[in-house]
């Protein structure tokens, strides 16, 4: 019982430091655990045999993360998203239908990276001019980018998959080919979604009706798109787009490890698009900070996921919450837990989320025969679709920051339309057999 109320406690303060962002993950993530395993009265060689396992377990992640980020990274420097989004534009014209499909096919692609501010980063600047123009409301530009987003963070480089693969033990990629049926339909989802939006638009909000502003640039902006230009390798985009399909093809076939695929693939963009030294050193260090942030902050949460699971306080824990529990509930928390992902999502951060309450919630289904993969699919869904609605993320700020919106107008306008396709997504898992009623 001590073990139970120790472990108990020590997620306490993880969640409600994380929420109230008293620190970042990475401080908590290794400090609090082990202050923990020492009052639980765990022995320094025991507790360091906790650290090994569980930093062994996501050190291939961390790799994974690091060269992903920088592979896409690279290829977004080179401009292969900005063909893409330039070319998708000039087709869509001023057909709002078009416009709506258009808007998901960007959110998708530009998503490939994993990074959800370099998402935003590609898609509002893109897309919001010709959304004024049209008079169509910027919160179906943001309800649109967080759906792709959400459905493509399913991606095995992606931090919520990455996260959870760490907590069951698997390798991402094969997490991946799990979930690929239900990425297929949330793109499909995701399309439909933005059509039957945009048809709401056009009929009570007046979208389609022309609008003479123009938004002009100051100095600092020009500056500043003078350098992202001197980046671009226009000569190159049909080598990336050749180089980006062999990655995700040799990723399906599974026959290199996925973190290496990445490291190859890294290594040739940074060679064929910038020859010169000077500037692949100038590439890894731009893209240095947001490969390291996820990967630092995945090392540290293994020192948590070690310490939580190779101690025994997951399974202590198990114990007072199963006495809790109605079993009726028990039995079929897995799907309690899929439909209720998204807004417990938006209150919860990724971390605190797939380290802190997933492994509880796995720990309680395996007494009701609820595998922990079954268990991590249905409540994986629902909170990557949270992605873009939730004020613990910094890309919603974002967001809301360049469509000049306010959070709850987003949240208010956002939330039900991605429930709904959470929820569909959640459905289609249970009818071909991968969440397990």
């Amino acid at each position: 019982m001590y073990l139970a109320i120790v472990g108990f406690l020590m997620l306490a303060i993880i969640m409600i430091m994380l929420f109230k962002s008293k620190t970042i993950p990475l401080v908590l993530f290794i400090i609090v655990p082990v202050v923990a395993a020492f009052v639980a009265g765990f022995s320094i060689p025991e507790v360091v045999g906790f650290i090994e396992k569980g930093v062994g377990k996501v050190s291939k992640m961390s790799i994974l993360f690091i060269f992903s980020v920088t592979f896409f990274g690279i290829l977004s420097d080179a401009g292969m998203f900005d063909y893409l989004v330039s070319k998708l534009v000039k087709k869509a014209g001023k057909n709002l239908i078009v416009i709506a499909i258009v808007t998901a096919i960007v959110a998708i692609f530009s998503h490939l990276d994993g990074a959800t501010v370099t998402t935003v980063l590609v898609t509002v600047p893109a897309l919001l001019p010709l959304y004024k123009k049209l008079n169509i409301r910027p919160h179906l530009l943001l309800l649109i980018i967080g759906c792709g987003m959400g459905v493509m963070n399913l991606l095995p480089w992606g931090g919520p998959v990455a996260r959870e693969a760490a907590v069951l033990g698997m390798d991402p990629n094969e997490l991946w080919h799990i979930l690929i049926p239900i990425q297929i339909l949330g793109i499909i989802a995701t399309i439909s979604l933005a059509v039957v939006m945009m048809l709401r638009e056009i009929k009570y909000h007046g979208a389609g009706q022309i609008s003479s502003e123009h938004v002009s640039m100051d100095e600092e902006e020009k500056e500043t798109k003078d350098e992202i230009e001197k980046l671009k390798r226009p000569k190159l985009i049909a080598f990336n787009f050749i180089l980006t399909g062999a990655v995700l093809v040799i990723l399906l076939m599974d026959i290199f490890p996925t973190y290496f695929v990445f490291m190859f693939g890294c290594s040739v963009a940074l060679f064929v698009n910038y020859p010169d030294v000077k500037d692949q050193k100038a590439r890894i260090k731009a893209h240095a900070p947001a490969a390291l942030d996820v990967a630092a902050v995945m090392l540290a949460a293994g020192v948590l996921v070690g310490i939580l699971g190779k101690s025994g306080m997951l399974e202590a824990m198990t114990v007072p919450l199963l006495s809790i529990i109605p079993p009726i509930i028990a039995q079929k928390l897995h799907i309690l837990m899929g439909f209720i992902a998204l807004p417990l999502g938006t209150l919860l951060g990724t971390d605190s989320y797939f380290y802190g309450l997933l492994p509880l919630c796995i720990k309680v289904g395996e007494n009701y025969n609820i595998t922990p993969l079954t268990m991590g699919v249905a409540m994986i869904i629902g909170k990557n679709l949270s992605l873009l609605v939730s004020p613990l993320v910094p890309a919603t700020y974002l967001g809301i920051g360049l469509t000049n919106l306010d959070l709850k107008e987003h949240i208010k306008y956002s939330i039900v339309p991605l429930w709904i396709v959470g929820a569909i997504m959640l459905i289609f898992a249970i009818l071909i057999g991968m969440v397990k009623l």
